[in-house]
């Protein structure tokens, strides 16, 4: 038998690591799924799964520990591996999280655009912040720093719909279904989803299908991205040359882990409603929320709309992202958003109906 050095300690430090996060897991509870209280629509509820209760405050929580499960079981990952992500924000601060439990070194490369908030956050758990001037940029310096550092990058884009196991019993599909079951319409008739990467979008789709759901799914994507374009044409080529403006969501390509084939219906949501719908929404539930849930939610308030006008009845599950603390200087600074989104008031008049 060959005799690999090394082998042995690095199992052990595989399985340890492989403990730690999944202990990690276990000390976590699940995160809540809020009602909205909507007079307006009298036979559809809507539903917000709150992921900002994570540890690391984000969605994103999910995909960093399958990320690092995944790493780490392919053998990609061991005790001196230096973890570099490419990110937005939000999966960096979790990723970031992650290493520190493990003692790794993260680098998260992240354009000059990302909420100082953010940023901080992955300085806060040990991480560093590596600047690139366009989001599109993140790519190739990822690839750069892993191969300079003889590091590993996550490339959450390719492996974020691979490395979660959509047929369990613990991914987010699972847990909105479990949590549905005694509401009035347990079964939704929609869940809605936003794309950053794809991946949590793809293990929702699988899930409904392999349980034969008769729930459809909605994806939503921001002005400046190319996901609805190829979702409707089919052409992988496509680019452009800026990003979007709701953080976390959107791409300037076409990603490895968007996966067109699990999707009804997709939607392009216009920037002012992002941004308008959650100024409507910390009046509804007292709290502040990131642009990205406001692009789910407009959507879902869209499908509420259409049902409401052919008569169904039924209820839509969105997701409520992030919390809207790391975008005070952004979002809710109406100076921010007068230069860089426009007028929102339209939408939020728009949306005070609901309320009845």
């Amino acid at each position: 038998m060959t005799n690999y050095p090394h082998t042995t300690r690095n199992n052990q430090w595989v399985c340890e690591a492989i403990r730690k996060i999944e202990s990690d897991f276990q000390r976590s509870a699940d995160t809540h799924l809020i009602k909205l209280d909507l007079r307006y629509f009298k036979d559809i509820d809507i539903y917000l799964k709150d992921e900002s209760t994570h540890p690391t405050g984000s969605l994103k929580h999910r995909l960093a520990r399958s990320l690092f499960l995944y790493g780490l079981c392919n053998g990609w990952i061991n005790e001196d591996t230096t973890i570099i992500e490419s990110s937005s924000g939000s999966t960096a601060i979790s990723e970031a999280y992650f290493a520190r439990l493990l003692g790794l070194r993260f680098i998260a490369v992240v354009p000059q655009s990302t909420a100082s908030r953010k940023i901080d956050q992955i300085r806060f758990y040990g991480g560093e912040a590596h600047f690139v001037e366009r989001s599109d940029q993140i790519y190739a310096e990822s690839r750069r720093l892993a191969k300079a550092l003889n590091g590993h990058y996550m490339d959450q884009f390719t492996y974020a719909e691979r490395a979660t196991d959509w047929r369990s019993n613990n991914n987010i599909a699972n847990s909105i279904f479990e949590q549905m079951k005694f509401e009035r319409f347990p079964e939704p008739s929609w869940i809605v989803m936003s794309p950053g990467t794809g991946g949590n979008l793809a293990t929702i789709g699988r899930f409904i299908r392999y349980r034969c759901h008769n729930t459809q799914l909605m994806a939503v994507d921001p002005q400046n991205s190319v996901f609805h374009e190829y979702y409707r044409t089919g052409d992988t080529s496509l680019t452009l040359d800026c990003g979007s403006k709701i953080e976390g969501i959107g791409r300037p390509r076409v990603e490895p882990s968007f996966i067109p084939g699990v999707i009804d219906r997709m939607e392009t949501i216009a920037d002012c409603d992002s941004v308008g719908t959650i100024h409507w929404l910390e009046t509804v539930i007292g709290r502040k929320a990131g642009a990205s849930t406001g692009t789910n939610l407009f959507g879902a308030l869209k499908l509420a709309e259409d049902m409401q006008a052919n008569g169904e009845k039924g209820s839509i599950v969105t997701l409520l992202c992030d919390g809207g603390d790391r975008y005070l200087d952004t979002y809710y600074n109406l100076d921010w958003v007068k230069n860089n989104i426009g007028d929102i008031s339209q939408t939020i008049n728009h949306l005070m109906r609901y309320q009845g």
